[in-house]
């Protein structure tokens, strides 16, 4: 059975590599071998949204715990973040050639955060260096990075909150209907264009839910706990610019 398990998530991408070591960076203490290895098989047998959900959820602690301890300023870890972030390129590959260039730039940009976390320790400080240095929004910057991770996070929040509105609702519907609220102002009208055309690509609502090795009442879970999740996670990263007199217009 934990043989099959495995290979169920191979076959949808890495979400388990990525949450060895997100669990394995958020945690305070070192686990003995036993613990270790019983947690490792527990995240293999989680289908990717459970693993991405759960991920998330633990970001969400990291910021309440914080708030919670009375520490100012409750910060996010960068290397946690990048691995939890690391862990949704999975939903877009899901999603098939439509969001192909979504997965691409998203993956890319959560690379550079994972080899920024070697430098900065939290998302404040790396941001912080950019403001200094006067590079926010230069392209290739990690702040300008983080916010087009930001957005995938976002996407795929709208993709989800659509997808759960309507029994009736298209997955072609949920997803045009996400990316026109997230990307598109953000879009030349040739990407627009090339975007909606790949709309017609999209799968079924049945063949996304097979994908995910869900059923039709644990992928309504596994996308709602996604949505509470990311919402603070958001939120958080929107406060870090704005709060900075950044603007988010970009």
């Amino acid at each position: 059975m934990m043989q099959q398990a495995r290979a169920r998530v191979a076959a949808a991408g890495a979400p388990a590599m990525a949450a060895r070591k997100l669990f394995s960076s958020s945690s305070s203490s070192s686990p003995t071998s036993s613990s270790y290895e019983s947690s490792l098989e527990e995240a293999e047998a989680r289908t990717p949204l459970a693993t991405v959900a759960e991920a998330f959820e633990e970001l969400a602690r990291m910021l309440g715990g914080a708030a919670a301890g009375g520490r100012q300023g409750s910060e996010l870890r960068l290397r946690p973040f990048s691995d939890a972030c690391s862990l949704v390129s999975v939903l877009f590959g899901c999603l098939g050639f439509a969001f192909k260039f979504a997965e691409m730039e998203y993956v890319a940009k959560v690379h550079d955060l994972l080899e920024a976390s070697k430098t900065y320790e939290t998302l404040t400080s790396m941001l912080e260096k950019d403001v200094e240095c006067d590079t926010v929004k230069k392209p290739g910057s990690h702040s300008r990075n983080l916010r087009r991770v930001r957005q995938g996070l976002d996407l795929i929040k709208a993709l989800f909150e659509q997808f759960l509105s309507s029994n009736d609702y298209s997955l072609r519907e949920a997803a045009s209907t996400a990316y026109e609220k997230v990307c598109a102002p953000y879009h030349t009208w040739a990407i627009r264009t090339a975007v909606g055309a790949g709309m017609y690509a999209l799968p079924t609502r049945e063949q996304l839910v097979c994908r995910l090795n869900e059923t039709h009442h644990s992928v309504r879970t596994g996308m709602q706990r996604y949505i509470d999740a990311s919402s603070p996670i958001i939120q958080y990263i929107d406060t870090l610019y704005v709060s900075r007199n950044i603007t988010l217009d970009w």
